[in-house]
């Protein structure tokens, strides 16, 4: 039978350690690496209600791409909301193992998942360390289009952009949040840059280099890799049941 340290393993290989940022917390955070896995459970985030679903389902493994534990506790209690979730997961038997910047990068990862899921060809890297990627359209696009056909393939509940003046046809591409990249995608010769939570100022900086900055949202941007670890799971593991979560839409909605 398939356990915990098994699914862990193919994971390394999916997404080594190596490549995650030196302030990330990935890995198996939660549970016994020796417990039997039947059924496991995919999410973006370990929320309470995907640890319901998985205990509903009788998943005993939940594997996530947002870290569950950022902190090091001097105490685990109820009184804590993240510390909650650790305990809830405990007192039901599942694991958690997640896979964070070091999945971001790595080969048909986040950032490879996102333009694969929006038709793209990569041409390069936008900057050293597989961060996001160049990408050219073979005809150039209207940005309204361009924006239309982003919301469709992310299923993103809105776009939040601006409009740097031309037409869209060379893009750089960063899943999350990668806005501090900004200047590269500038450098880099690009018309438009589509990434995920972005701050104010980068918009002012976009349109005084007349670059169009879509912020389709970190959930969008990154959610793609979800299916793609079930699907990878369920490659390596036939005998294990895999399911994505179904309780875990985008959180933020836009008033209009």
């Amino acid at each position: 039978m398939v356990c915990v340290n098994e699914v862990l393993d193919l994971l390394w290989k999916i997404a080594p350690e190596e490549g995650k940022e030196s302030w990330d917390n990935v890995g198996h955070l939660v549970g016994r690496g020796g417990a039997p896995v039947t059924k496991i459970l995919t999410a973006l985030d370990v929320t309470m209600p995907v640890i319901l679903e998985a205990k509903e389902i009788g998943a005993e493994l939940i594997v996530a791409h947002h870290p569950l534990i950022w902190d090091t506790y001097k105490h685990v209690t109820d009184r804590v909301f993240q510390q909650e979730k650790v305990i809830t997961l405990i007192e039901n038997g599942i694991a958690a193992i997640c896979m964070h910047t070091n999945l971001d990068e790595a080969e048909d990862g986040v950032d490879d998942t996102l333009v694969e899921t929006l038709c793209l060809t990569a041409l390069e890297p936008l900057a050293e360390g597989r961060v996001g990627h160049i990408c050219e359209l073979p005809e150039p696009m209207e940005l309204q289009d361009f924006l239309a056909m982003v919301k469709k393939k992310l299923r993103a509940n809105g776009l939040r952009y601006c409009d740097g003046g031309r037409p869209v046809r060379r893009i750089a591409t960063g899943c999350g949040s990668c806005g501090e990249y900004l200047d590269y995608a500038v450098k880099a010769g690009c018309d438009t840059f589509l990434t995920g939570d972005v701050k104010y100022n980068y918009f002012i900086d976009a349109l005084g280099q007349n670059l169009s900055l879509i912020d389709a949202g970190h959930y969008p941007t990154e959610n793609p890799i979800v299916e793609k670890l079930a699907a990878k799971l369920r490659a390596a593991f036939p005998e294990v049941e895999v399911e994505v979560t179904k309780r875990l839409p985008q959180p933020d909605q836009y008033f209009v």
